[in-house]
């Protein structure tokens, strides 16, 4: 089931919207904390944003420009600022569709499943995780830091998501390694070592020390 996060900050319109997606089958949320919408955005991790333009703290370029350092979900504008200029600006700052208040509710819900199927029949869905300000993007092997996107490796980004997915406990070396390659043939632990050594140099090179801490006679843990 799809999940579309809602970014607006009229109460009724965002209640509206979403129980008109709930009644077409599809998963909805609307952001209430309109500080830090992408820390919503990374934990929901929704399939379609609807964003409005004009927000409390950050206006919805701002956040669109945020989602678009670590995801091409996509995202379509909603606002009453429909002349062109803000269209053309909200095209530009890497929205997918644009939206002028007011809607009909079954147009948008067309746009919405429109642009869900061109997107998702031909690719996967992208998958996020968070941790300290960092966003690691699962689905093209990249972690973004302070508006840095560090490139992982494969086995990097295993590494790094088995870590995050359980952050605030230890994972043995054996359990990463056997997630690692999928089986339980004997590998090199030798070849883990190496891994981690290389990660946790990127990571440093990022600013993120300390990042990955050993557990003696356990494994790893990120805390």
């Amino acid at each position: 089931m799809y999940k579309i996060l809602i970014v607006e900050d009229d109460l009724i319109i965002a209640k509206t919207v979403k129980n008109h997606i709930r009644s077409w089958g599809f998963e909805a949320e609307c952001v209430t904390d309109f500080k830090d919408v992408l820390a919503t955005f990374v934990s929901y991790s929704p399939q379609l944003v609807l964003l409005d333009i004009t927000l409390p703290f950050f206006n919805g370029y701002h956040w669109c420009s945020e989602i678009r350092k670590v995801s091409k979900v996509p995202i379509i504008f909603i606002s009453s600022a429909s002349d062109s200029m803000n269209i053309v600006m909200a095209m530009n700052m890497g929205g997918d569709d644009f939206i002028a208040k007011p809607f009909d509710l079954n147009v948008m819900t067309a746009k919405v499943q429109a642009l869900l199927r061109r997107t998702y029949d031909f690719t996967g869905q992208t998958n996020l995780l968070e941790h300290k300000g960092s966003i690691l993007n699962i689905s093209d092997a990249t972690l973004n830091y302070h508006d840095r996107k560090i490139e992982l490796s494969k086995n990097e980004n295993k590494i790094l998501q088995i870590l995050l997915e359980n952050k605030g406990k230890a994972v043995s070396r054996d359990t990463i390694m056997t997630r690692l390659w999928e089986t339980d043939s004997y590998i090199d632990d030798n070849t883990l070592t190496v891994n981690i050594t290389r990660l946790r140099k990127k990571l440093q090179e990022a600013g993120l020390s300390d990042f990955i801490t050993t557990k003696k006679g356990i494994g790893y843990m990120v805390e």
